[in-house]
Formats: structure tokens, C-alpha cells, sequence
């Protein structure tokens, strides 16, 4: 009978440390995506809008988010940045959080430290960069023809572990 109340202890003692492990360390999800495709026709070629497709993609995106929770989501200042998160955005009511694109050491720190589910478009030249600042390793930039990537980022005690997906868009300009 002593040996039963000893497991019993030993059970709840064990719970109690792995429920206390779980809390030490929150699990959360960084998806990091390139602006879908500009318009390179657009007047404005510094910050042109996004295309038929490019739209089409975005809008393909917020349906592929639809289940993930999210906390945030960031985009850097320009159109088509802005306008591929917008769709994302607006149906999950999150207002849309400005970043830096030369500073992607300090905000990688941040949303380490935030510790929240988020969503980041970037550019060609920065999003595959801060994946790799995410994970500790080092990922450059990428052709400025892809933009079916999505990098997830798993977190979990400050450190990341990295999915590559990829999307199809059958859309043709």
C-alpha cells in the first residue's frame, strides 16, 4: 500500500513538472512571405501596386491563413507590401505594423521577444534574410521571380525551426 501512495505522489509530482516545463517556453509561429507580384508597368516603378495576379495571390494567402491564429502582422512601407497583407489583415480585424527593412537584426530580436503568432511580408531581398536570422543560420536573398514561398518559423524557448512551403497560383496577366 506505501509503495501505491509513493507512485501516486510520483505521478502528480510528474505532471506537475511537465505541466511547469511547458510554461517556461511558449510555442509560436512567424510565417514570413514575399510580396505577391508588382506591377512593373505602374507609373510609379518606385512603389508600383500589385498586379491582377499579385492580388489574386494575396487574397490566396488570407485564405490559406484563414485557421492560423494570428497576433500580428507586419509589412514594410510600400504598396505592394501593405496591399499583400491587407487581404490577411482584414479578415482576421489585426491592424498591419510598419517594419524596417534595414533594420531586420533588431526586428528578428523583437519578434523573438514579442512571442507572437505573426504574419511578415517582406521583399526578395529580405525575407528569406530574416528567416535565417529567426533560426540562427545564415539565408539569402532569392530571384525576383519567386513569390509562391512561405517560410514558417516554429519558436520555442528562442529558438526557431524552419518549414519551407511553397504555393501554386495557376493565375496568368
Amino acid at each position: 500500500m506505501k509503495k501505491k501512495y509513493i507512485l501516486i505522489i510520483l505521478i502528480i509530482f510528474g505532471v506537475q513538472c511537465n505541466i511547469h516545463s511547458q510554461e517556461e517556453g511558449k510555442i509560436f509561429t512567424i510565417y514570413l512571405v514575399r510580396h505577391s507580384e508588382k506591377d512593373l508597368s505602374s507609373n510609379n516603378s518606385a512603389d508600383p501596386s500589385l498586379t491582377k495576379c499579385g492580388k489574386q495571390r494575396s487574397e490566396n494567402l488570407s485564405v490559406f491563413l484563414k485557421d492560423v491564429p494570428l497576433d500580428a502582422i507586419y509589412s514594410t512601407d510600400y504598396n505592394r507590401t501593405k496591399n499583400t497583407a491587407l487581404p490577411t489583415a482584414t479578415s482576421k480585424d489585426i491592424k498591419v505594423t510598419e517594419y524596417d527593412a534595414l533594420e531586420l537584426k533588431s526586428f528578428s530580436k523583437l519578434l523573438v521577444d514579442r512571442e507572437q503568432n505573426a504574419l511578415v511580408i517582406g521583399h526578395s531581398n529580405t525575407t528569406g534574410v530574416l528567416a535565417g536570422l529567426l533560426i540562427g543560420k545564415e539565408i539569402g536573398a532569392f530571384d525576383l521571380n519567386i513569390y509562391n514561398r512561405i517560410y514558417q518559423v516554429v519558436m520555442y524557448n528562442k529558438q526557431g525551426r524552419l518549414h519551407l512551403l511553397n504555393t501554386v497560383s495557376d493565375c496568368i496577366d
